[in-house]
């Protein structure tokens, strides 16, 4: 049996565990564990055996125990060495410590355990190319490159505040992954300075960001009276503008919720005036009009407005002006050639008709062009043809015309040369006697 210094050893396990913020139930059995291993190194110690320490008086006693087949303890006794204060002192202090650690890495891991999506003020320790590391009192938290803001500069010794990402627990105590990007720390820093949202009254419904140059941020008002806007610009936009600080800088676009999707989606793009919205909920396409000289703040510098809208009404949009829709639309009332060309398996190109029947390949497209084109030079060749014949059957009866008027002209010039022509005049005189 141990009673030395029993008393003195409760006080100091008392205030060790005050200290350090941990049970004295935990560091007893931690006490009986150290123990236990210090017996189970002397020599004739029992095959089984078990430690216990009483929390009044600090008396530290060993048991040997016997066990049946099922390990169910059948019979102890006391089998407390003589020297074990001794032994006890040079074996428990450094598993003592070791266990004193691990409960104090249990504690912090249990501290910040499902606080993921919560925010954070620490202190900038260290920064490299890979990570920062904040000082957030007893444990450190690990901002990684690819939560970093572009541009944003981290100096050592600055305050910073971030969103918890992810804890993690691991053998060197917890780590807590915090980030500068998350669309969440937005709603976080809305709930600090702006009473309303943090009763719930005023309800941030949606957030879309760009880290380091805009933001846009929904919100919804659960009381009539209250303004869900100006509730988060504040006087003088005094609440927003502590925001925008702690953002270094990134603009903030607050815009009313709305249950219409058309609503939703026109004040999205705001600051930009929308004329009508068109949507296709087959496609989730939401097809904006704005007027022409609206068009580039519709979209915004680089389209960064039309992006911020689109994530946060979650629709497709599509920005158009006015003069590109009846651009569209007379494009639309033209008649084309119903049909495609196709590639065959064989990779052959063909024309596939839209109303279906068989396809046309391109030397067939080709041929029937040509044969089209030999048709249309063999109907002008003939039609040349004819009209020549009918001239030159105009210019023969012109020329038969002149015959009949010349021999019409003889006759009346020699109405008896019809007898003979060319015989001697006697040879007349005598046949006219005659007759």
């Amino acid at each position: 049996m141990i009673k030395e210094t029993s008393i003195d050893f409760l006080d100091a396990l008392q205030q060790i565990a005050k200290d350090k913020g941990i049970s004295v139930d935990t560091l007893l059995d931690a006490l009986a564990n150290a123990l236990l291993a210090a017996y189970k190194r002397m020599p004739d110690a029992e095959d089984f055996a078990t430690v216990t320490v009483d929390p009044d008086t600090g008396e530290i006693r060993v048991y040997g125990q016997e066990l049946d087949d099922d390990d169910n303890v059948i019979r102890e006794w006391d089998v407390t060495p003589k020297d074990f204060g001794r032994i006890a002192a040079q074996t428990a202090k450094q598993v003592m410590t070791q266990r004193i650690r691990e409960a104090e890495r249990d504690l912090k891991y249990e501290e910040y355990a499902g606080r993921e999506g919560d925010i954070v003020t620490g202190i900038i320790q260290q920064t490299d190319s890979r990570y920062t590391l904040l000082d957030l009192g007893k444990v450190e938290a690990l901002l990684p490159q690819a939560e970093h803001v572009p541009y944003e500069k981290y100096d050592h010794g600055s305050r910073l505040k971030a969103y918890i990402v992810e804890v993690r627990k691991t053998s060197k105590g917890p780590q807590i992954v915090v980030s500068r990007t998350h669309p969440g720390l937005i709603k976080r820093l809305f709930e600090l300075e702006v009473p309303e949202i943090s009763s719930g009254v005023v309800e941030i419904k949606a957030a879309a960001r760009e880290p380091g140059h805009r933001t846009k941020i929904a919100v919804w008002s659960n009381d009539p009276n209250v303004d869900p806007v100006g509730a988060c610009v504040g006087a003088r936009g005094a609440r927003v503008r502590m925001v925008t600080n702690e953002l270094r800088g990134e603009k903030v676009d607050i815009v009313p919720f709305s249950d219409d999707p058309r609503e939703f989606v026109m004040r999205a793009l705001q600051p930009a005036k929308v004329k009508e919205v068109h949507l296709d909920d087959s496609t989730g396409t939401a097809t904006v009009v704005v007027h022409d000289f609206q068009l580039s703040l519709a979209i915004g510098k680089e389209g960064q407005n039309a992006r911020l809208a689109a994530r946060l009404t979650g629709w497709r949009i599509d920005i158009k002006s006015e003069t590109q829709m009846a651009e569209e639309a007379a494009y639309a009332e033209q008649e084309w050639a119903e049909g495609e060309w196709v590639e065959t398996e064989s990779g052959e190109m063909v024309w596939q008709p839209a109303e279906g029947g068989e396809a046309v390949s391109a030397e067939q497209w080709s041929a029937g062009t040509g044969d089209e084109a030999g048709e249309s030079a063999d109907g002008e060749a003939v039609t040349e043809t004819d009209e020549a014949d009918t001239d030159k059957a105009h210019t023969d009866e012109a020329h038969t015309d002149e015959a009949h008027t010349d021999e019409a002209e003889t006759d009346e010039a020699d109405p008896v040369g019809g007898a003979g022509t060319g015989s001697d005049p006697g040879e007349a005189g005598q046949a006219g006697a005659e007759g």
